[in-house]
């Protein structure tokens, strides 16, 4: 009761206090609260990064399929997206980053488990990531939002953790949208350099002021809480998953198996012909046909694929695909 007042521009010191600690123990990241800003939402603190550390013309290698707001965020930061092609399980290829460096390069961002394609990326890659950007001196924003929705298949590595060179070049970005189904609080954060950190929330309070004060009381319950809920929504999500997958493969459509987050991101390429020519076209159709929203893969730099979400209800699943199923079955 009585908290509805200011906090500080960049969070709560005990809500800082228990993101460390958290960091600590389950990501292998050791930060002071000051090396700790906290936001309203992930997507506000990629977007106070970008306007923090961006100049007019700076680059910013963008592994493809990428999350839709990242390009307008780098763009809004008067930074240029280039793009980075990936692998056909969308895993990133070090080699293809090398190729893209240039004197105007100053972040790389990744995102793992990844949207819309759900790839987790390997320890090995990201090992070799870390020694490009430790070699190059070139940041990295890691976005971490779907750590815990990884799969068996795969296990989640923090690049900040494998030593203190990448740590230091590294802003490692996470929320409670995700892990808590928390979506509406707007918390997130990043753990990073003490001076780009403290930049951010100097930026911050001239727009939010701050996170709003019972947002982060009720994140910080989330963290000190029972974690048993997490891993709940996590094996549920797994169940979701294969059941789509499952769909897809009976409707002749084919799918990368995603390793982590909530989505499936199917190659639709097979349905192009005279009346659909790219992905728009293709979700405009099953939205006029079938009544049900998926997201163009054009809008994640892959007009080949569309994105679907599991998380959602199993019976607004089966429906779902039964509605999809329908549908293209008028374009055989």
């Amino acid at each position: 009761a009585g908290f509805t007042k200011y906090t500080a521009a960049g969070g709560t010191d005990e809500l800082k206090e228990a993101i460390c600690e958290k960091l600590r123990k389950e990501n292998g990241l050791v930060y002071d609260k000051s090396e700790v800003v906290i936001s309203c939402g992930a997507k506000h603190v990629l977007y106070n990064i970008f306007q923090v550390l961006l100049d007019e013309g700076d680059e910013v290698l963008l592994p493809v399929p990428y999350w839709v707001s990242y390009v307008e965020q780098i763009k809004l930061g008067g930074g240029k997206p280039v793009f980075v092609e990936t692998d056909d399980e969308f895993e990133i290829i070090p080699e293809k980053i090398n190729e893209k460096i240039s004197s105007k390069t100053k972040i790389l961002l990744i995102n793992s488990p990844n949207n819309p394609s759900g790839a987790v990326y390997l320890e090995k890659q990201l090992h070799a990531i870390a020694d490009i950007a430790v070699d190059k001196n070139i940041l990295v924003i890691s976005d971490e939002v779907y750590e815990k929705f990884v799969y068996p298949t795969a296990k989640h590595f923090s690049i900040a953790a494998f030593n203190q060179g990448i740590k230091d070049l590294t802003l490692t970005v996470n929320a409670h949208s995700k892990t808590y189904a928390m979506t509406g609080w707007r918390i997130g954060y990043a753990g990073g350099p003490k001076e780009i950190i403290k930049a951010i929330a100097d930026l911050q309070s001239h727009s939010t002021s701050n996170p709003a004060s019972i947002a982060q009381k009720a994140a910080l319950e989330a963290l000190k809480g029972g974690q048993e809920s997490v891993e709940t929504m996590r094996t549920e999500f797994e169940k979701r998953r294969d059941f789509v997958l499952k769909r897809l493969e009976e409707m002749r459509i084919p799918c990368n198996r995603p390793d982590g987050a909530f989505y499936v991101f199917p190659h639709i390429s097979k349905f192009f012909s005279y009346s659909i020519k790219s992905s728009m076209d293709f979700t405009n159709f099953l939205l006029e046909k079938a009544r049900v929203a998926v997201v163009p893969g054009n809008d994640f730099g892959v007009d080949s694929n569309i994105r679907i979400s599991y998380a959602a209800s199993m019976k607004n699943l089966e429906e779902g695909m039964r509605r999809i199923e329908n549908a293209c079955s008028l374009l055989q």
